[in-house]
């Protein structure tokens, strides 16, 4: 009976259900909020499944393809010939900027004109049930349209192609020609010049052409060096290394930096004997990029240079991982790390270098527990990304961190995300919410698990503390992969191996690859970058040995006891995806330390 009143009132929710790609909690939760959202956004239950819950996108929409009887568009992008591309580009193109934009934020692509009846347009999308469609073919002109399916992964690879292949800031700039002249200063900066300076240069298309080139290329950070000799580098942090991208010769690296400051909020433009941080938002390719700014000044080669170096990290919230599967936690590590978040309360802290990726784990692990039911409360200093259902607070010169960190009791958290525990003062604050029935998330910097402990253990936190708050401590390092295109097999597998100082018996029986370099890696071997983790789940034996910690916490008996309950070394977790044939040895060596 309840099938049928469900398979009446949703069909998305029905076949989702009985295909065991949802179970009845979820839905149950999905029709409340979809009950809750009718007369606001009118989404269907698959864009709720999708926009709420985390789920796959090509996963649910595929089911709904089927349900509705839409037809998928089975193509690969990268075996588009230039001229089709250019053809698909006319059509998203022939309207106008504005419908190119809209077309961009539905996930919408004017394919083709079918091959039989010439008049009738083939609209590709993401999600066929959207409700603009109509309008959307309406404006494109089409007499007659039929929607077709297309997965989103091949959607993200055919917009790359269609989108970014012209930055407008870089065509203003070639489109100018200018040359940007240098102001000879004999003592200090005079403003008044400088001015001039950044006006009759192209300065500021180069450092909006910097950004859009950095989404789109997936940069991570940017970098803004001056030089001596009126010069100024940019490079793109990919994949974890700095890339020169451009220089920019004959003009004061001064300008240039007035001009990031000019673009971002929160910076003072006059001061340059100081750090700085602001901030910048811009829409690119129809989605909101907020930039994070940084400006430290530098010592130059004159008297009368007054450099600085600035750093603009990219904060995508695309890039944000929901879905737990998609970390690369594998094993024992995968387990234990589910287990110590399904606790009702205990801490989680990820630790690991900056830009290894805590935050993107953190954020994907509180993704898995955040429901309407709870509330969660988040501390960061500063917010890298938005998290759907919990209440980040704001840090500014009223409330600082540690103040923040102290009124979080008093406002009923179910979960916390403590972004950083930097002192004694916020290490035991988030322990001590801990401790109080509260999860508790939050990072810390070392080098692998059992020193996370020494490291607490020497900010003066109590052993017991320590041993009874704590679920689990994972120690996470990103490394690349190799590029699909170009890697190439290791032939001679045992000396490779004996080159690395390995076990050549651990390896028999294993295709291992090496980097080699093509056109689609920019010739580094290397393309995208994944995650390895070592988890120390803390179990009853580890917490004895905590506990009994005299002077100093026993690093080597918690390491040996680890690997008694199964944890596996960043080193050794790096291994396995060298022999899944997804990195090299030389990267694992590279990124990771000996035991």
């Amino acid at each position: 009976m309840l099938d049928t009143q469900l398979e009446m009132t949703d069909k998305i929710g029905y076949l989702l259900l009985k295909k065991g790609i949802i179970d009845t909690k979820i839905l149950e939760q999905a029709l409340k909020i979809k009950d809750a959202d009718q007369l606001k956004q009118k989404r269907n239950l698959a864009q709720i499944l999708v926009d709420e819950f985390g789920y796959e996108h090509d996963i649910i929409f595929r089911e709904v393809a089927v349900l509705y009887a839409f037809k998928e568009l089975n193509i690969h992008p990268e075996e588009l010939s230039e001229e089709r591309i250019n053809e698909i580009k006319n059509l998203m193109n022939r309207q106008g900027k504005d419908v190119s934009k809209m077309l961009i934020e539905h996930k919408v692509i004017p394919f083709k004109f079918d091959d039989r009846i010439r008049d009738k347009l083939i609209l590709a999308a993401t999600d066929p049930t959207d409700r603009s469609l109509a309008k959307i073919a309406y404006t494109l002109n089409a007499k007659k349209y039929e929607i077709n399916y297309l997965r989103k992964k091949d959607y993200d690879k055919l917009i790359s192609v269609l989108v970014s292949s012209e930055n407008e800031y870089l065509k203003m700039i070639e489109e100018a020609g200018e040359e940007m002249h240098v102001v000879e200063e004999e003592a200090g900066i005079n403003e008044e010049e400088l001015d001039a300076e950044i006006n009759k240069s192209a300065l500021i298309n180069l450092i909006e052409a910097s950004l859009v080139e950095g989404v789109r290329k997936g940069v991570s950070d940017i970098h803004v060096i001056p030089k001596s000799g009126n010069k100024t580098e940019i490079h793109f942090r990919l994949d974890g290394k700095l890339q020169l991208w451009h220089i920019q010769e004959n003009t004061m690296p001064e300008a240039i930096m007035a001009v990031v400051k000019d673009r971002s909020k929160g910076l003072d433009r006059f001061e340059r004997e100081r750090a700085q941080d602001g901030f910048i938002q811009r829409e690119i390719d129809g989605h909101i990029i907020r930039f994070r700014v940084s400006v430290l000044p530098t010592v130059g080669t004159e008297l009368k240079n007054k450099f600085e170096s600035v750093v603009i990290r990219i904060l995508d919230d695309r890039k944000v991982i929901k879905d737990l599967g998609k970390l690369g936690l594998t094993g024992y590590a995968n387990k234990a790390f589910v287990k110590a978040i399904s606790q009702p309360q205990g801490m989680i802290i990820l630790t690991g270098p900056t830009g290894s990726g805590k935050s993107t784990t953190l954020v994907a692990a509180l993704y898995q527990v955040i429901n309407p039911t709870k509330n969660v409360l988040t501390v960061e200093d500063p917010v890298e990304y938005v998290i759907e259902g919990a209440r980040q607070l704001k840090i500014g010169y009223k409330m600082n961190f540690e103040q923040a960190i102290r009124s979080i009791l008093r406002h009923d958290p179910d979960i916390v995300l403590v972004g950083e525990m930097r002192d004694k003062e916020t290490a035991e604050t988030a322990i001590k919410l801990a401790n109080t029935g509260h999860l508790t998330f939050s990072t810390l910097h070392t080098n692998d698990a059992p020193s996370a402990v020494a490291r607490l253990y020497k900010m003066g936190v109590e052993p017991f503390l320590i041993a009874y708050a704590i679920n689990i401590i994972v120690a996470q390092r990103l490394i690349r992969k190799v590029c699909e295109n170009c890697k190439k097999k290791v032939v001679n597998l045992e000396e490779h191996i004996a080159n690395a100082g390995l076990n050549l018996q651990d390896w028999t029986g294993h295709e291992i690859y090496d980097a080699a370099g093509c056109d689609k890696c920019n010739h580094t071997g290397y393309k995208g970058r994944m995650a390895i983790h070592e988890a120390l789940y803390f179990t009853r034996e580890i917490r004895r040995i905590i506990v009994r910690s005299g002077e100093e916490v026993d690093e080597e008996a918690i390491r040996e006891q680890a690997r008694k309950d199964g944890t596996v070394s960043l080193r050794d977790s790096g291994f396995e995806k060298v022999k899944a044939g997804l990195t090299s040895i030389q990267e694992v060596i590279g990124a990771t330390m000996e035991d």
